[in-house]
């Protein structure tokens, strides 16, 4: 047995990964009191929600900066680790980049907690740096009354292969290359309502990295890119179409979702971040009348270290899907498409009509 069995870190924290973020009704007004950005070499700031800042050097290169931090979503302190470091990677992923290094951000109540468990959390966190092929040379530590841990990570990326959530086009098709129900799930193991034990089948998914699919998408070409973290489905994809001055058509029945968490939802397990998602979504997304509170929560759901939302043409989806299954993405599917209309507003219903 192992001697961090008995830890039990999602007990330390009011809020559980990324369903700690400000919901998206909070934090899209406080970035819109934001100055305006004067320096040209910025090419993606905060303007349009992205998942991290791309910052020119010269005509070939350019910087992704990022920074991905939250309380435990697990358990166990390496598992904690390894979900922080593959969460704060993602970012870098989503905007076509390839990341250089990282830096840890910690804050630690050493007064309840050992050492050894923070040095636990640092070695997972370490364990997907080296799976992504760099390290992390530095840090920052607070003392603080729950374990808050992330990466400040960077990357580069050549200026004109940035993939941002602003290109989406009329037409597009929707891929998802992890399933949902990541908020629901770590929501009940938290209040001990695992029943299934399917929180191992969360970790996985949680803590494989998005390099694989970033890669295909990166050689094969989309038109838009982001990754489903603390706003759900939804919430993403509604930053995508405001940004790109779209609208969307989600079909659930698409979707990819870890079957646990049906079963939890429809027991009433849910975070709070998810339903302060759901309320956001009231302004942007309307919902045929034929799915269920729970169903609309799953789209809501807070994920943490989730997949990639995937903008691509029509006529070069399906050979990016193959692709993406043949790389060992095997959840990846299509939900939806992208069409003209009053920009983030999303239509969902049960089928592709």
């Amino acid at each position: 047995m192992s001697e961090f069995s008995d830890i039990k870190l999602t007990q330390m924290a009011k809020r559980a990964g990324c369903a700690a973020k400000h919901p998206p009704g909070y934090l899209l007004p406080l970035l819109g009191m934001l100055p305006a950005l004067t320096d040209p070499n910025v090419l993606v700031g905060s303007a349009t929600a992205d998942d991290a800042a791309i910052y020119k050097l010269s005509d070939e290169l350019a910087l992704v900066m990022t920074t991905d931090f939250f309380t435990p979503i697990v358990d166990h302190p390496y598992d904690f680790g390894a979900i922080a470091a593959t969460n704060a990677l993602s970012d870098v992923y989503a905007m076509g980049g390839r990341p250089i290094a990282a830096l840890n951000i910690v804050g630690f109540p050493e007064e309840t907690l050992s050492p050894a468990v923070l040095g636990e959390i640092l070695r997972g966190a370490a364990a997907k740096a080296n799976e992504a092929g760099i390290d992390i040379i530095g840090g920052h530590t607070i003392k603080t009354d729950e374990p808050i841990f992330g990466l400040a990570v960077v990357g580069t990326v050549h200026p004109q292969k940035v993939l941002t959530n602003a290109g989406a086009q009329p037409g597009d098709l929707l891929i998802l290359t992890k399933p949902l129900g990541l908020g629901i799930i770590t929501t009940a193991a938290k209040q001990g309502q695992d029943k299934s034990g399917a929180i191992q089948a969360a970790i996985k998914v949680m803590t494989t990295l998005n390099r694989q699919a970033a890669e295909v998408i990166g050689e094969l070409g989309a038109h838009a890119v982001t990754d489903v973290t603390g706003f759900g489905l939804l919430g993403h994809l509604r930053n995508m179409t405001a940004a790109s001055q779209l609208g969307a058509h989600v079909w659930l029945d698409q979707v990819p979702v870890l079957p646990a968490a049906w079963d939890y939802v429809h027991a009433g397990i849910a975070p709070g971040g998810t339903h302060a998602n759901l309320r956001f979504l009231a302004d942007w997304a309307t919902f045929a009348e034929d799915l269920t509170k729970e169903e609309r929560l799953m789209l809501a759901d807070a994920q943490t270290s989730g997949g990639l939302l995937v903008a691509v043409a029509a006529d070069g989806a399906a050979t990016m899907l193959t692709a993406l299954h043949d790389a060992g993405v095997k959840d990846a599917c299509i939900v939806g498409r992208l069409a003209a209309g009053q920009p983030g507003q999303m239509q969902v219903s049960r089928s592709k009509a």
